[in-house]
């Protein structure tokens, strides 16, 4: 009897030590998701159901961060690069140039489908899941088929970015701004992809194709999260369709035309910047690695700007939380403004450090204009189409950074000449930005309801 007490008492102290050692091991992963939990639902948006937006839109960040990790790596990092601008611009050619033709599609096909909003994102998650692992058997050798499936990736990418625009003022709990709304989203999205980047690094030093199989992972993960969005963001109850015109409803034309001065000056300026990143992207990748920072490799000198536009524009987004919807015409002038000055101190005191401080402005003025962008919206379109309006003008900057992008390929690769077509671009919005400002309503903060307003 002593013996078996003693073998039950000695079972029962390896299994509580091994208890003890579990809670050890899960604590870090279960408190760290209930933080994050905490965080996406507070201040109503767990009621709202804001939260699990936040959470989904995380998820989309993180896989796409993993699917750009394998596509830099074979189609930049592994070839020299004369070579490399080529395959570049194959990507382009193959990729950019047909979403070209299909982007402005996007907004008018989703809005035929307002009740399936939700299957809609989960469309695209599960498209990019199964692209994912059909890119990895090619992902290694680089081959043309490559390419058709990554334009497969990036229209799914873009249509789950329009649906999600369209969603937001859906779910918005009470006394909370459309502007803060999008910042939280945005800011989570910035998270996961800082997050997701070294595991996606981490796993590509296994195989060229395991960042892929990650990519698969968290999308699947995404179709599943898509489907517990609330009911209502299916509910296209007292919406209508944003007609990109100023003509009459019966017109057949519609047009990038939108409904006041200002909203058009916004829409116009928030392009430019947009289209301003795609050019910084393109071009400094590919003058880094021929004239990388002062003492640092290529792969590093990237990486030092990389990080620097993306912690401007996660300050950008937290900013813009703050100031909320005051004086958006005003703040996108004064941002346009300030990447302007950047961009001309940049060309005529040329540098690697002022390479790095104007991708850093850029991320930063970018994230504040396209939530200013947003406070105007709300404020002047009416809500019966503004989830369309959303849907549109976001389909509009894609197309921006696409044109952006496609510049930034064909540039000589001349630092200075770089710089002062950035500073052009800039300018151009800073012209468009400041006319909206200057022909803002000072009184006036609701549209008059006689007056049909469109995005």
């Amino acid at each position: 009897m002593a013996s078996v007490r003693s073998s039950d008492d000695g079972s029962s102290r390896v299994w509580r030590a091994g208890r003890s050692v579990g809670r050890v091991l899960h604590l870090p992963i279960t408190g760290t998701a209930r933080g994050i939990r905490r965080a996406t639902h507070a201040h109503g948006a767990g009621e709202s159901g804001l939260g699990k937006l936040i959470e989904l839109h995380a998820i989309n960040g993180a896989g796409d961060v993993m699917i750009t990790i394998a596509l830099a790596s074979t189609v930049f990092f592994s070839v020299p690069t004369d070579e490399a601008r080529g395959r570049v611009a194959l990507y382009l050619a193959v990729t950019m140039a047909p979403f070209t033709v299909l982007a402005p599609v996007i907004g008018p096909l989703l809005d035929r489908l307002p009740h399936g909003r939700r299957a809609a994102m989960a469309g695209a998650m599960f498209t990019r899941a199964l692209l994912a692992v059909m890119m990895s058997s090619a992902v290694a050798t680089g081959g043309l088929e490559l390419y058709p499936e990554a334009l497969g990736v990036l229209v799914a990418s873009k249509a789950y970015g329009v649906v999600r625009s369209a969603v937001v003022p859906r779910l918005l709990p009470p006394k909370f701004s459309l502007v803060k709304a999008n910042s939280r989203v945005t800011l989570a999205g910035l998270l996961a992809t800082g997050a997701a980047a070294p595991v996606g690094a981490l796993l590509h030093l296994i195989g060229p194709e395991w960042p892929l199989y990650g990519a698969c992972a968290i999308f699947a993960f995404g179709t599943y999260a898509a489907f517990t969005l609330p009911h209502k963001v299916d509910d296209a109850k007292g919406e209508a369709r944003a007609r990109l015109s100023t003509h009459e409803a019966r017109s057949r034309r519609p047009g990038l035309r939108t409904v006041s001065r200002s909203v058009l000056c916004g829409l116009m300026a928030n392009a430019a910047m947009r289209g301003l990143s795609g050019f910084l992207i393109f071009f400094l990748a590919f003058l880094l690695r021929v004239h990388p920072l002062a003492g640092q490799s290529a792969a590093v000198s990237l990486g030092i700007v990389g990080i620097a536009a993306g912690v401007g524009n996660a300050c950008g987004t937290a900013v813009g939380a703050w100031l909320r919807a005051r004086a958006p015409e005003a703040i996108v002038a004064a941002v346009l403004s300030l990447t302007l000055g950047v961009a001309v101190v940049a060309a005529v005191f040329f540098s690697g450090l002022m390479v790095a401080v104007l991708a850093a402005t850029a991320g930063f003025c970018q994230a504040l204009a396209k939530l200013s962008l947003d406070a105007m919206i709300q404020r002047d379109v009416p809500e019966a189409v503004r989830t369309s309006a959303f849907a549109r003008s976001e389909t509009l900057l894609q197309m921006a950074w696409v044109a952006g992008g496609a510049i930034g390929i064909a540039l000589p690769l001349n630092g200075v000449l770089g710089m002062a077509v950035a500073a052009a671009i800039a300018a151009a919005g800073t012209t468009m930005a400041v006319r909206g400002a200057l022909t803002a309503p000072r009184h006036q903060h609701r549209p008059d309801p006689s007056r049909p307003r469109v995005a």
